[in-house]
């Protein structure tokens, strides 16, 4: 699930990325300037040595108090990249051979005319053990033999086998828009200047930012607040607020269906088989 700490790391990739297009072991787009880049607030002995050696510190925090509930769409469980199942079937006739990887998270089904029989895979099944287990729910019903990964429906006329695996999906709990505080700590008011417009740019010029858990957040620009410090001359900042409208997920794999209702059609072809649901 995205939360404000995901939201202060990509926010902390997209500032190190316009920084340093070229990686941290290259130059900053600020000619002699040196960063450092990070989520919370600076601890004061640790600013005070980068700024004396004229490091400049970049800073991502949230906004306490600055959050609001923005939910605004149904529940949904929304499908993410598809999985394909490891175990796979081979039909010929009135057998069915099972084959690849058998592994949890997948359910095997076998449909002879009528009658159907399906199992969900456990961690100690194989393609052999999935013929086994198959043929003995499907006597209940009608006859059914298994050798080795080969499952035999004597008399079967339509004969189908289906695996399905368990598809990622996320569910959208709640959407909330959170203020983040974008700050840059500089040793002189050049740097100040120079390294806050960079950021700002790279920053202004996004629409969308991409989360850990696959989703994004709407990034707007909020407020701007300069900052030098009459009692410490080695301390100019610059605080740039955003806000980011994102969402919190519940991640969960859910089961594909691989047995329901289905059409039959008979042409010159043969007979064209619809899943229906």
């Amino acid at each position: 699930m995205a939360d404000e700490s995901d939201v202060e790391t990509a926010l902390v990739g997209v500032i190190g990325g316009a920084l340093y297009p070229d990686g941290l072991a290259g130059p900053c787009v600020v000619p002699g300037v040196a960063c450092r880049i990070y989520r919370g607030w600076p601890v004061t002995a640790a600013l005070d040595a980068d700024l004396a050696t004229g490091t400049t510190n970049i800073s991502v925090a949230a906004v306490h108090g600055h959050s609001r509930n923005t939910s605004r769409w149904s529940d949904l469980w929304v499908p993410q990249t598809q999985t394909s199942p490891s175990l796979t079937t081979s039909v010929s006739g009135t057998t069915v051979t099972f084959g690849g990887t058998a592994a949890v998270g997948q359910v095997a089904a076998v449909i002879a005319d009528a009658a159907w029989a399906s199992w969900r895979l456990q961690a100690s099944d194989t393609p052999q053990s999935v013929a086994s287990a198959l043929a003995t729910a499907l006597r209940s019903v009608r006859a059914a033999t298994a050798s080795g990964a080969t499952l035999t429906v004597p008399g079967a006329i339509r004969l189908t086998a289906r695996v399905e695996a368990d598809q990622p999906t996320l569910h959208v709990s709640r959407r909330q828009r959170q203020a983040f505080r974008v700050t840059a700590w500089c040793p002189d008011p050049a740097t100040r200047d120079a390294v806050s417009s960079a950021v700002d740019s790279a920053l202004s010029g996004i629409d969308f930012i991409g989360l850990a858990d696959s989703t994004s957040g709407r990034l707007r620009y909020l407020s701007t607040t300069v900052s030098d410090r009459w009692e410490d001359a080695t301390l100019y900042r610059r605080e740039l607020t955003y806000t980011v409208d994102y969402p919190t997920t519940i991640a969960a794999d859910l089961p594909r269906m691989a047995v329901g209702a289905f059409s039959a059609t008979l042409d010159a072809g043969g007979i064209t088989e619809t899943l229906l649901s």
